[in-house]
Parts: structure tokens; C-alpha cells; sequence
């Protein structure tokens, strides 16, 4: 399947992949066509997904039988009047039917919007109302389905609602039910419903770390910009299982768990976990006898609080994480007692993955990895220049819009002033702050407006997080600017505590002093805060924006 879509697989050195790295995009790619109907036909009886819950269920699939799900909703989702254009949104978790009606959608043309289980009737609302969503489908969740009755009198455009998992109920339709009714066939349209790659086939709305959620737009394309996620980085392998643990409403789904794993032939594995609890997940690494596997920074610190080493983990040949940076002494710990190395990625809701990890060299523990081929990234300092080695500047991406990137969002849907806002000067700037060393690997600093300036310095908040989570009593920290009269901001860290710590003025001390041998001195931490969680944004990621706000209230600024 890659030879159609890449005219060099297998490359000599990192230098190599980064120069000749090219793929070749068919006008009219369509993932659910060219991928899985192309499987399908190529490899009928290669398995897909592997899907199992909490409660003892498990599902198989091939692609054949993928291919004949899609079809059948495919012809009922038209049936129902979708068409080309229109918009869905999908509360669905990690259930198994996200991989059908997710290429349904794609066969017809109907952008398709997946959401988290954790939205408020506010934010269905202006999900549903800013994009023009015509149908909901979601899993059978009380809280779910509570919060979408409530918003059904403020959005009128939404005259669909159905639920997966065979659940009746009045008002919604019952889709695993109906769906199956329809032909296991579904002809390439080749009128006016035809997509092109450039056509519009998916949303993400931003996790909203500050202000309203963006609407991020993502072409046809969008897919073949993950076969270096899924090939390069996770190094996934046709037939073999590979696990990314991501709910189906993060793009970290589509990085992990359906576009570049399925083109390579790989067996997704879904452990749809209705909560997150480490050794229920260490005990399916072990017994699924996985190959690849890709966790958020946070689940690996969580998984290291448990006796790691009673599993077995041989299986797995490349572990994987992206979400937010990884702290050294994750990498060390992990290393230790896997004697499994992790491979960072890092990237954004708006492209597949940027930096890596990649095959051809070793990972550094608290490195990004290098640049991915497909873009042309660099560092862009205040004065608007490139960075030279060890210099701090903003990441961007150059010539998008004279060369618009295969995989890269093409803009925030509907909202012209905010595109051209982000693809200012034809280039696209990440405002996230990082350096390179002599070597091209990049160190991530943090966020734009997370750097911290402290009596004339700069404090990256990662370098003091990752000092200070290789203390024993740190499971999880966030490192900000808090206000000083005398210094203008001073470094402050809230801190959720491993089992057996409780707070005490001698552990602040403690804390206090780990930093100052870990980094520069002057970047310890003057205040020191114990939590019980840090606040995150529905995608989980710290909002360090949250902790600065309190504390500047606080001081009355």
C-alpha cells in the first residue's frame, strides 16, 4: 500500500529521509476509498482492529469487513439526507463504531467533528452551532445524552441524533441497528458528491487553553501527512498490533489509532477504558502481546508509580509519546525497568507530527527529536531571523502558503481573520518557544507566553518541571510566572504529590534544593504549591494560563 503513495520507503540516514522524503498525493484522495476499500481488495483477511472493553467484550475485524460496515453506513447515513458538505459531530470514546462511521462519512463527503465525552450543554451548543452540525451520534453515556437533551432547543440545525452500542431510546435512533439494514456496497461517487483532497473533511476544535475553542480544518490529504507519524515515529508494522491511547475526540486519535497505522496495514488495538487506571492498562500491554505502543507523558508517569516490572513488556519494540513534553527522568525510570526506550513526538491539532524521534538516531531524554521532512521548520528569534545553534526562538513552519504541506490543517473553518491571522507572511508560527543544539536535536523551552522573565533571565518551565519530577515525592508539576513586587515574576510550582508525601515546609525546602543542583540556581522555584490536581483543558494538557490568573488576582494586578 505505501509503494502507491511514497517513491521511497526505506532510507539510509536521518539526512537522507530529510531530503528525499516526498509523497505523492492523488487529486482525488479519499482515506475510506483509497486505504480501507483499497485493503480490502489487496488484503482482504488483514486485521484492522482489534477492539475489547472493561467489561469483558472483545471485536475482530478485517479489513474486508470494514470495508463492507463503511458501505452499509455509508448508503444509511444518505438514506438519512447527509450529503456532501454537511457536518456531524461524534461523542463516541473509544467505541469500535468510530471506525466505521468516521470513513462512512468520508465516502459521502460529510465533515465530521469528533468531540470528548466531557462537553458541557454550552460547549455542544457552540460546537454544533459554529460548524452547522446536522446530526449527533454518541455513545451511551447518561452524561452524554443528559447534556445533548439540554442543548437541543439552541441548536435548530441538528435534526438528527443517534446512539451506538444497539441502546434504544426515545428520540434517538438506534444505529448499530439501522445501519445494517443497507448494502454492504457503496460506489465511489463520480458527480457533484465526488470530494477532492483539497475538499474539506474534518474538524478539531482547539482544547481552548485560552479563549473560545478554534475550529481547525483539515483536508482530504490530512491522512498521508500521518505516514511519518505512524511509519517514521511509532514505527508501526503491517499485521502487527499497535496501541495509541487517545479517546476518539483528540486528534491524538488520528495520530495514533486510525490514518497512518491503517495505510501502513497495522492492527489497531483498543482498549476502550472507561477510566484510566494503570495496572488494568499494563495488564493489557502485557496480554495483547503488543508490538508498538504510543501514551501521553502523564500515563506513563502514573504507570511508573506501579510495580512496572511484574509485567511483561518484551513484546513491545518501540514505546512512544506525544501530548506534552517528556520529562528526562520518565525516559530514565522507563528505560530502567522496560529497557524500553521512549520515542517523543511532538505536534499539534493543526498536523501530523513535526518533531521525532526517528530510527536513524538515538532519543535524548528531554529532546523533541528532530524535524519531520515534510515541513520546512525553523526557528524564528524576536528580530524575525533564523536562530543560530543554542538560541531560543519561536518554532514555524515556512512557505505554507506558497506551498501549501501535505497533512497540515489548512485553516480555521469559517473564520477567515483568524487564518489569515495564523499564516501571517506565508508562514505559520507555533508560538512555541524551543532551541536546537549542534547536533539538530531541538529542546522544547514551553508556550510563547509561558517563559518566564525573572530579574533580566528567561526560565523555560520545562527544564525546571523536569527537575523537578525526578524527585521521588513529584508525580506531576506545572512551573509559572507568579507576580513580585521587587522582581517582576518569580518561579512558582504547583506540585501534585506521589503516594506516601504529604505537604510540609521541610519538603518545600527539599524540592527547593533539588532544583537549584539540578539547573541554574536562580531558576528554583520561591513559591512552592501542593495540589491534589493541576486544572487541564478537556485534552488533558496543563493550563498553566488558569494557575497564572489566580495568582495575579491574588496580588491584586
Amino acid at each position: 500500500m505505501l509503494e502507491k503513495f511514497l517513491p521511497r520507503i526505506e532510507f539510509d540516514s536521518y539526512e537522507d529521509f530529510k531530503k528525499n522524503y516526498t509523497v505523492n498525493a492523488p487529486e482525488d484522495f479519499n482515506f475510506a476509498y483509497d486505504i480501507v476499500d483499497g485493503w480490502a481488495k489487496e488484503k482482504p483477511d488483514l486485521r484492522c482492529l482489534l477492539w475489547c472493553d472493561d467489561d469483558g467484550n472483545e471485536k475482530s475485524f478485517t479489513f474486508k469487513q470494514m470495508s463492507e460496515l463503511t458501505s452499509r453506513a455509508a448508503n444509511y447515513f444518505k438514506a438519512l439526507g447527509l450529503k456532501k458538505g454537511d457536518a456531524a459531530l461524534l461523542i463516541l470514546r473509544r467505541r469500535w463504531e468510530y471506525w466505521v462511521i468516521a470513513p462512512a462519512l468520508m465516502k459521502l463527503g460529510v465533515i465530521f467533528i469528533p468531540a470528548t465525552l466531557q462537553l458541557t450543554k454550552k460547549d455542544i451548543v457552540y460546537r454544533a452551532n459554529s460548524a452547522g452540525v446536522g446530526m449527533i451520534i454518541a455513545v451511551d453515556d447518561e452524561y452524554v445524552i443528559s447534556q445533548v437533551e439540554l442543548a437541543k432547543p439552541e441548536m435548530p440545525g441538528v435534526t438528527r441524533f443517534a446512539l451506538v452500542d444497539n441502546v434504544k431510546r426515545p428520540g434517538w435512533i438506534d444505529f448499530d441497528e439501522e445501519f445494517m439494514k443497507y448494502e454492504p456496497v457503496f460506489e465511489r461517487p463520480t458527480d457533484d458528491q465526488r470530494t477532492k483532497g483539497s475538499d474539506v473533511m474534518q474538524l478539531y476544535f482547539t482544547s481552548g487553553t485560552t479563549g473560545m475553542p478554534k475550529m481547525v480544518t483539515h483536508n482530504y490529504f490530512h491522512p498521508l501527512g500521518h505516514i511519518i507519524t505512524a511509519k517514521y515515529w511509532q514505527q508501526v508494522q503491517e499485521g502487527k498490533l499497535h496501541m495509541s491511547v487517545s479517546d476518539s475526540g483528540w486528534a491524538k486519535f488520528g495520530w495514533g489509532k486510525i490514518y497512518g497505522q491503517w495505510i501502513c496495514g497495522a492492527t489497531v488495538f483498543c482498549y476502550d477504558m472507561k477510566k484510566f487506571v494503570p495496572t488494568k492498562l499494563l495488564q493489557k500491554m502485557q496480554d495483547y502481546k503488543l508490538t508498538t505502543f504510543c501514551a501521553p507523558p502523564t500515563m506513563y508517569r502514573f504507570m511508573l508509580q506501579e510495580d512496572v516490572k511484574a509485567y511483561d513488556l518484551s513484546s513491545i519494540e518501540n514505546f512512544a509519546t506525544a501530548g506534552e513534553p517528556l520529562n528526562p527522568e520518565v525516559y530514565n525510570r522507563w528505560l530502567e525497568l522496560t529497557g524500553g526506550k521512549i520515542h517523543t513526538g511532538f505536534g499539534q491539532t493543526e498536523g501530523p507530527v513535526l518533531f521525532a524521534d526517528f530510527p536513524w538516531f538515538e532519543p535524548i531524554p528531554g529532546a523533541m527529536g528532530k524535524p519531520s521532512p515534510l515541513y520546512d521548520i525553523r526557528l524564528i528569534n524576536p528580530d524575525g531571523k533564523e536562530c543560530e545553534s543554542g538560541e531560543e526562538g519561536e518554532i514555524t513552519i515556512m512557505n505554507i502558503v506558497e506551498h501549501p504541506p501535505i497533512g497540515l490543517f489548512v485553516g480555521y473553518y469559517k473564520n477567515p481573520e483568524q487564518t489569515a491571522e495564523a499564516f501571517k507572511g506565508g508562514n505559520y508560527n507555533l508560538k512555541d518557544v524551543a532551541w536546537a543544539d549542534n547536533d539538530g536535536y531541538y529542546r522544547f523551552v514551553g508556550r510563547h507566553d509561558d517563559v518566564i522573565k525573572c530579574s533580566g533571565y528567561r526560565i523555560g518551565p520545562f527544564e525546571v518541571e523536569s527537575a523537578l519530577i525526578e524527585h521521588p515525592a513529584v508525580v506531576e508539576c506545572a512551573i509559572t510566572a507568579a507576580p513580585d513586587p521587587i522582581r517582576g515574576q518569580v518561579v512558582k510550582a504547583t506540585i501534585v504529590l506521589a503516594k506516601g508525601y504529604k505537604p510540609s515546609d521541610e519538603l518545600v525546602k527539599e524540592l527547593q534544593n533539588h532544583v537549584k543542583h539540578a539547573t541554574a540556581p536562580y531558576k528554583y522555584p520561591r513559591i512552592v504549591e501542593f495540589v491534589d490536581e493541576l486544572p487541564k483543558t478537556l485534552g488533558g494538557k496543563i493550563k498553566r494560563a488558569e494557575i497564572r490568573k489566580e495568582d495575579s488576582e491574588k496580588a491584586g494586578k
